[in-house]
This record gives structure tokens, C-alpha cells and sequence, in this order.
């Protein structure tokens, strides 16, 4: 009974400042997102993406604080060393739980370019994060049915500033969380994850990979369980398993047709596939052994 009034007590103090933090944050984003809006010229776009870029960090910062003052959970992150700030990467991660947001956003802080995904259009206008993901030059993508062409063309265009800003690019390959009766609808051949997608990445390498430096392969496991958003806020995690392979992507598969050349998209899918089984045995040794798996 104490234990839980207690986590109770700790998620609702983690709540109200993840709250205040985000009103405070955008509100702070607002006016100078309308500034960008109204005066587009590059001399007032490098100011105003410093300030935003400042704000959207902070956020960062002050969530890694509460989490760090609810809990104390014990953080088994490998596979930082080397990486860039000034870099570009394309980073990809297996997905569980709301909660892998936030960890990626604390073990990538301020070691690689603030975390960018690509978003649906719609979300364009929701009221005050629309406004926000934009000054922050979040890709929207307006997905055209059966057009291929067209929304990688889109896709080219969302991410032409990116190619002067060192930027992180985030996809999560599995396109939903992973739970075991998803597993089992769709027959997928792993234990621990679902069948990867591979036109998001396709989409992203065609409308920018040469630019990136690498692709950053995360794997994020939870060896007491996966986590609900509601034990992350109450302290009631223990442990997180994160690793990071940093990947070279292979030139052939830069600039080729992902929906109309079949031999690029199996060379594709072949090298989604053998990493995602890699990903699959690296789960299952973190979960059999009860510690790290080694890179």
C-alpha cells in the first residue's frame, strides 16, 4: 500500500513538470516560430533555429532531470563512442513502448543532432505541436496512394535543408509497437520484434542517403518487462538495455528504385532483413544471460 502511494505520489510530481516543461517550452517556441514564418531569409532562419534548436534540447534536458529524480534506474547504454554532433545520421530502433521516446531522446542527448521523424501531414495542424514540429523542421510527408514517385519527391523536399544542418533522421522500421499478438497476426519470423518495413527506410535513403554519415541501428530492451508510460513517470523501472551499432550504408543501395527494380528492392530487404536478425538473437541473449550483450 505504501509502495504504490508512493509511486503514485512520484508519478503525479513527474507528470505535472513533464507538463509544465512542454507548456513552458512551446510557449517559449511560439513567438519565435512565427518570426521564422513571417521573415523567411536565411540570415533570420540561422538565428531563429539556434534559439529553437536551444528550447528543444532543454526539453530534453529537464525530462532526463524528473526521470533521474523519480527512479533510480540503472542505464546499460553501449555503442555512443565516435558518434557526432555535426554529424547526419539515420537512426532506426526497434519499438515497444512509448517510453523508448523519451530513453532515445536522453541517451542521444547532445552526442548526435536532435532527433527528427517524419511525420503525416496531418499533424501539421494540430494546435501548437504543428506549429511547433514545423519551426523545428520536422518532415511532413502527404502519403499519395499508389504514387511512389511522387512521395518520394515530397520526401527530397522535406529533408533539402537538412543537407546544410547536421541532422538525426528517426524511423521506427516495425511502424507500431511490438506486442505478441501483433507478432502473431502477421506471422513474423522473430521473437522479440515485428517484420520490418522497409519503405519508410527507402523513402529516407533515396530522398537524402548519400548525405548521411551512417545509420545508427539502436536496440532498446527491457529485461524486467516493458515498460508503461505510467511506470517511467511513477519510478517503477529498474533497468534499460540500449545498444548502438553504427552501420555504413552500402553505396548500392543509395539511389535506386525501391517500387519499381525489383533486384534493388530485395537487396534492400536482404539488408534490413539480416540486421533485423541480428537485432532478434541480441534481444534474446540480453534476456537469456541477464546481462549485457556485448557489441
Amino acid at each position: 500500500m505504501v509502495k504504490r502511494l508512493w509511486a503514485a505520489v512520484k508519478g503525479s510530481f513527474a507528470s505535472s513538470v513533464l507538463a509544465a516543461n512542454a507548456v513552458a517550452i512551446f510557449s517559449g517556441m511560439i513567438p519565435v516560430a512565427l518570426v521564422k514564418l513571417a521573415l523567411p531569409f536565411a540570415a533570420v532562419r540561422r538565428g531563429t533555429d539556434r534559439v529553437l534548436m536551444a528550447l528543444a534540447e532543454g526539453w530534453i534536458a529537464v525530462n532526463g532531470g524528473w526521470m533521474a529524480l523519480v527512479q533510480r534506474m540503472r542505464w546499460d547504454v553501449q555503442g555512443l563512442d565516435g558518434l557526432r554532433r555535426r554529424g547526419w545520421y539515420l537512426v532506426s530502433s526497434n519499438h515497444q513502448s512509448w517510453v523508448d521516446i523519451l530513453v532515445l531522446q536522453k541517451v542521444f542527448h547532445r552526442r548526435v543532432p536532435f532527433l527528427k521523424f517524419f511525420l503525416k501531414r496531418q499533424l501539421l495542424f494540430v494546435p501548437v505541436m504543428g506549429l511547433a514540429w514545423w519551426a523545428l523542421d520536422f518532415p511532413f510527408m502527404r502519403r499519395r496512394s499508389g504514387s511512389r514517385a511522387k512521395d518520394l519527391a515530397t520526401a527530397r523536399k522535406a529533408c533539402e535543408k537538412f543537407r546544410q544542418i547536421p541532422t538525426s533522421v528517426m524511423n521506427f522500421l516495425e511502424g507500431t509497437r511490438f506486442c505478441p499478438a501483433k507478432q502473431a497476426a502477421q506471422q513474423s519470423p522473430y521473437r522479440h520484434l515485428l517484420k520490418p518495413k522497409v519503405g519508410g527506410l527507402a523513402t529516407a535513403l533515396g530522398a537524402m542517403g548519400e548525405r548521411f554519415d551512417a545509420l545508427l541501428d539502436v536496440t532498446i530492451v527491457y529485461p524486467e518487462g516493458v515498460p508503461s508510460f505510467w511506470d517511467l513517470l511513477s519510478g517503477q523501472m529498474s533497468r534499460v538495455v540500449v545498444r548502438v551499432h553504427e552501420r555504413e550504408i552500402p553505396a548500392h543501395l543509395l539511389g535506386g528504385d525501391y517500387e519499381g527494380d525489383p533486384a534493388f528492392r530485395a537487396r534492400m530487404q536482404g539488408w534490413v532483413q539480416e540486421m533485423w536478425a541480428e537485432k532478434d538473437a541480441r534481444i534474446e541473449e540480453i534476456l537469456r544471460q541477464g546481462h549485457p550483450a556485448q557489441a
